[in-house]
C-alpha cells in the first residue's frame, strides 16, 4: 500500500508520533530530495532505503511504483516539508493507486498555509489555496480572476519574487487590500507581517527576504 505521510515545514518535532512508526515500518521511503530526507529521517534514527520520487521523474516511475505495490511492498511519501500533494508531487502516484486498487492512507500532519491562514487575522470560515501561481503563461489571466475572488486566497511565494508579486497584487487588487505574508514558519526567525497590499510591499522592499513564504489575502468586500 501507499502512504502520504506529512513531514515537518521547519521544526522538526512537528511530526506525529503515528508518521514515525509509519516511516519505521514501510519498505521503501519516497522522497523528493534524498539528503533532505535523510536529515529527518537521522533524526529520528530511522533507517530505511530512500528512492527519488519529484516532479522531473514521476512520470516515469509510477507505473513501476504500482507494480511493486501490487507485488506486496509498502511505499511512504513524503516531501522536503510539509504533506504530500499540496504544491508538491503526489496525485500521479495516488491516481495509479486508485486505479489499481492499491490501499492509499494520508495521515494529518504539517502544512504550511492552515496555520498561515489563522495566524493571518482575516476571514478563515471559507477560504481558496491557490498554490503557486503561474510563472509566464495564465499569471495575468490568474490575477485578474483573483481580483474579483470574495474568499481569502492563498499563495506558496519564493523569497526572490515576493515583492514582484506583492506588487502585481496591487496592480489588479488595489494597495489597500489586507493581506499577511508568513515566512520561516515554525522556526526560529518565524516573521507575520501584516497591512495592506502596500504597506507589506514597503516593508520587504526594505530588507533581504529568506525562507518559505505564505501569502494571505483578503477577499473582495
Amino acid at each position: 500500500m501507499l502512504y502520504l505521510v506529512p513531514t515537518p515545514i521547519g521544526n522538526l518535532k512537528d511530526i506525529t508520533l503515528r508518521a514515525i512508526e509509519i516511516l519505521q515500518r514501510v519498505d521503501v521511503i519516497l522522497c523528493e530530495d534524498t539528503r533532505t530526507s535523510s536529515k529527518l529521517l537521522q533524526h529520528y534514527q530511522i533507517q530505511k532505503p530512500l528512492s527519488p520520487y519529484h516532479q522531473h521523474n514521476e512520470h516515469k516511475i509510477v507505473e513501476h511504483l504500482a507494480q511493486q505495490m501490487q507485488a506486496g511492498k509498502s511505499f511512504a511519501l513524503i516531501t522536503d516539508a510539509g504533506t504530500p500533494g499540496i504544491s508538491d508531487p503526489a496525485f500521479l502516484l495516488v491516481r495509479e493507486c486508485i486505479k489499481q486498487n492499491i490501499k492509499v492512507e494520508c495521515l494529518p500532519g504539517a502544512t504550511a498555509f492552515v496555520p498561515a491562514l489563522v495566524n493571518s487575522g482575516l476571514p478563515s470560515n471559507s477560504f481558496v489555496f491557490e498554490g503557486f501561481l503561474p510563472l509566464k503563461k495564465g499569471r495575468q489571466t490568474k490575477l485578474k480572476q483573483l481580483a474579483t475572488e470574495e474568499r481569502t486566497f492563498i499563495l506558496y511565494e519564493s523569497p526572490m519574487r515576493l515583492v514582484k508579486t506583492l506588487e502585481e497584487l496591487i496592480t489588479y487588487l488595489g494597495e489597500e487590500r489586507q493581506c499577511c505574508v508568513t515566512r520561516e514558519l515554525t522556526k526560529m526567525f518565524e516573521e507575520n507581517k501584516r497591512g495592506s497590499l502596500k504597506e507589506v510591499a514597503e516593508y520587504f522592499k526594505a530588507k533581504q527576504v529568506k525562507g518559505e513564504i505564505v501569502i494571505v489575502v483578503q477577499g473582495k468586500d
